[in-house]
């Protein structure tokens, strides 16, 4: 026993204490919450119909930023082409700590994937999209949850999700939760398709957060988008950071742009939506596939602790903006 003492005595001074780090960045509860969607194809998505497509139980970890019983400005975050990483678990931590509870889906793990960044074509880019309404549907009910104060907030593909969910068209026919988001979010989206009527979106504002130096998802696709949303009268602002890599939020990213081996991007493509809900390629004029000669493979990645920091402060203030705090 005396040895014992001693031993843990010696572990102390290497480790410092051995108590909890009160930080406010931990969640008072986190929750674990299942809620069913589908699995269908961009065509079935875009026209409105549901028939053929296939239920799927995914799930979200929705963590309560304070203890008691108000209801709190919620957060979903939506995620990329790789799953639930490094830079989910960075903003829940940081907008819990400032109040906001998070609401985090995995549109994947339910769908039978791990990550689709070689094979994008292994779910429809407009699922995410029905996963947000969705989950909509679930936040409504929770006592937690204040449904006047929620934002979507997404990163690459699911940025992509989190900008287009602002279609008042793709709102109407698919989100019945009765929640309007606060605020839409999208960090470094694929902005690559031009949906019919992509102008007429909610009146809700719309902040881009892009990279300049992103050769994933190029920061110019998302720049026309948003002088055409602009010249259209609607509530959008942009900030590019010029020196920006592809998830420069990630605190676990490479620091020094690193090759996403095998990754697939559309960088090289226009896509545009025409009628019966088909995306066609406008360079060939066919439906758009993943082996069309203008996808390529091998983007860059990369982390930059100061853009973080930068995104962290537009991101607080675009949400106190929005929910009026």
């Amino acid at each position: 026993m005396r040895n014992l003492r001693f031993g843990l005595i010696a572990l102390a001074c290497l480790t410092g204490p051995v108590h909890a780090d009160p930080g406010a960045d931990y969640a008072p509860r986190v929750e674990i919450r299942p809620f069913e969607s589908l699995t269908l194809s961009d065509t079935q998505f875009l026209t409105g119909r549901s028939e053929g497509a296939k239920p799927v139980t995914l799930a979200g970890t929705l963590r309560i930023a304070r203890a008691g019983t108000e209801r709190l400005p919620t957060v979903i975050l939506v995620h990329g082409s790789g799953g639930i990483g490094g830079n989910i678990e960075y903003w829940q931590r940081m907008l819990g700590a400032k109040g906001y509870s998070t609401f985090a889906i995995d549109a994947f793990s339910g769908r039978g994937l791990t990550s689709v960044n070689t094979n994008q074509a292994l779910v429809g880019r407009t699922n995410l999209i029905l996963d947000i309404y969705r989950a909509l549907d679930l936040l409504a009910k929770h006592p937690r949850v204040d449904p006047e104060r929620v934002a979507i907030m997404g990163f690459s593909r699911g940025g992509q999700a989190a900008l287009y969910s602002s279609l008042t068209r793709f709102d109407a026919a698919w989100n019945r939760s009765g929640i309007r988001p606060a605020a839409y979010l999208p960090i470094y989206p694929d902005c690559s398709i031009a949906f019919l009527g992509d102008t007429e979106v909610a009146a809700r504002p719309i902040r881009i957060l892009a990279g300049g130096a992103d050769d994933y998802n190029p920061a110019a696709f998302c720049t026309g988008y948003v002088e055409r949303l602009k010249a259209a009268g609607r509530d959008v602002a942009m900030t590019i950071y010029p020196n920006g890599q592809h998830v420069f939020d990630n605190p676990i990213g490479p620091t020094i742009p690193t090759v996403a081996a095998g990754a697939q991007t559309v960088r090289n493509c226009a896509l545009r939506e025409e009628a019966g809900g088909v995306i066609a390629n406008t360079q060939t004029g066919k439906p758009f596939a993943y082996t069309d000669a203008c996808v390529e493979a091998g983007p860059h990645i990369g982390s930059d602790a100061a853009l973080r920091d930068a995104a962290l402060a537009a991101t607080l203030t675009n949400l106190g903006a929005a929910f009026g705090r």
